[in-house]
């Protein structure tokens, strides 16, 4: 039996993929920083073996997966080449891995993890299906008829993947780390389009991925009547939101999902699109797009006396705007206060003045200090710039917390993709003390 070990599993698309192997009854255990994250949980209840690094958790007869953030240099790497071991990237493995299955890629700039999780949890319903998803959640089946898994285009990682599917929810422009405009954005996306084997399904109402070439068939879905699959006689209600399906402008079904704002709409389009190809029927998917629980830290609710407290990952001004849409949408009688904590200073430069727009949308916007990432630890930039483009913004940090118990009947919305989960722990301590 193949030993799977891998090099900083507590990466969110590491600790999915580790998950997916155990499931499939194969050996697996990893190692990683001491940290912790919120992606070792599953691992932990899984019993899958966590180690800290250290050269010696390399033996001769493992298979070994590194994460894309380490190179040659990392202790354990050298340690495998010196055991004459393959050492297969995350992005490689798993590009020779989905080959097994009918392969479903979920990309986009936006939306990819949540479009994901719909799609795994309507068509594993139907089918065993296994999934990888972008917020450390992965599951196996041995019998697997489809593999639907979330594919990054940051750094074009996805291109070491040929999937028979691909879902495309948006083009925009982001990482500038690494992308130079949305132009070099949409070239990685029309790169991935000529790699699909069997069908594309991409958001018509976007207008980079209009201008989307491939070799296989493009199915078009969205809100304007140009698409195949259209979204017509949107209402929300207290179940959430309701719309009916029209392809190629013959009424398919009425369809209702438990979360709000269009775009949650689009997202659960993709998916009845991709079913509707893969002869799902129709009263399958209605069925089960209704019980779909979400995915983590997406919208992630939870009620406190007057306050409803919301964690998202929303990091970039299209995200957020999103987020606080839907907001408004299920608590309409609600003031919207945005708890945000931007992620990387390269972003927070570049769309400066977009996320101001995007948190003009909430009644009370908090800051807090800028998040860096591996790449980068500081900037010029400071929080300060961001607050001054905000009128009556104000800074927060975990010592002046409390000044969220001043906002009753609110709904509390906690954004970000670094931890900004801390500042929502430190207020839920504070007032239960």
């Amino acid at each position: 039996m193949t030993n799977f070990h891998f090099i900083g599993i507590k990466g969110s698309g590491m600790s999915a993929l580790a998950q997916v192997l155990h499931d499939m009854k194969k050996q697996v255990q990893g190692s990683d920083v001491e940290k912790q994250f919120f992606t070792q949980r599953p691992l932990e209840q899984k019993g899958i073996n966590l180690l800290p690094f250290e050269r010696n958790n390399i033996k001769s007869d493992q298979q070994v997966i590194v994460s894309a953030a380490y190179g040659d240099d990392h202790e354990e790497v050298q340690r495998a080449h010196e055991l004459g071991l393959e050492v297969k990237k995350y992005p490689t493995f798993l590009g020779e891995f989905i080959q097994n299955f009918t392969s479903i890629a979920v990309t986009g700039a936006h939306g990819k993890t949540s479009t994901t999780g719909l799609l795994a949890h309507v068509l594993g319903s139907a089918f065993p299906t296994s999934y990888l998803i972008g917020d450390g959640t992965g599951k196996g089946e041995e019998d697997s008829t489809y593999f639907a898994f979330e594919a990054c285009e940051y750094r074009r990682h996805f291109l070491n993947y040929k999937p028979d599917y691909c879902i495309m929810t948006n083009v925009d422009f982001d990482h500038p780390d690494y992308f130079k405009d949305v132009q070099d954005v949409f070239s990685a996306f029309q790169e991935m389009a000529m790699q699909v084997k069997k069908a594309i399904v991409a958001c018509g109402d976007d207008e980079h991925l209009q201008g989307i070439h491939a070799n296989v068939p493009v199915v078009y879905y969205g809100f304007g009547e140009h698409n195949d699959f259209q979204a017509r006689n949107v209402e929300t209600t207290n179940e959430g939101t309701q719309f009916d399906v029209y392809v190629r402008n013959s009424l398919y079904g009425t369809f209702t999902i438990p979360g709000y704002g269009k775009h949650n709409v689009l997202n659960a389009l993709a998916v009845i699109a991709l079913c509707h190809y893969e002869n799902v029927p129709a009263d399958v998917v209605a069925t089960h797009l209704k019980t779909f629980k979400g995915v983590k830290r997406r919208f992630t609710e939870k009620v406190i006396d007057k306050q409803v407290l919301i964690d998202d990952y929303a990091h970039h001004p299209t995200e957020i705007a999103a987020t606080i849409e839907a907001t408004k949408q299920k608590y309409p009688d609600y003031n919207v206060v945005a708890i945000f904590q931007p992620h990387t200073f390269t972003r927070t430069k570049t769309f400066i003045n977009e996320f101001a727009e995007s948190l003009k949308q909430a009644d009370v916007v908090y800051l807090c200090d800028i998040f860096g990432s591996a790449r980068e630890q500081a900037g010029s930039l400071t929080i300060g710039d961001l607050k001054d483009l905000i009128p009556n913004a104000q800074l927060i940090t975990e010592e002046s917390i409390d000044v969220l118990k001043n906002h009753e009947n609110s709904v509390l919305l906690f954004m970000g993709a670094g931890d900004i989960q801390k500042f929502q722990q430190a207020y839920e301590k504070a007032i239960s003390n």
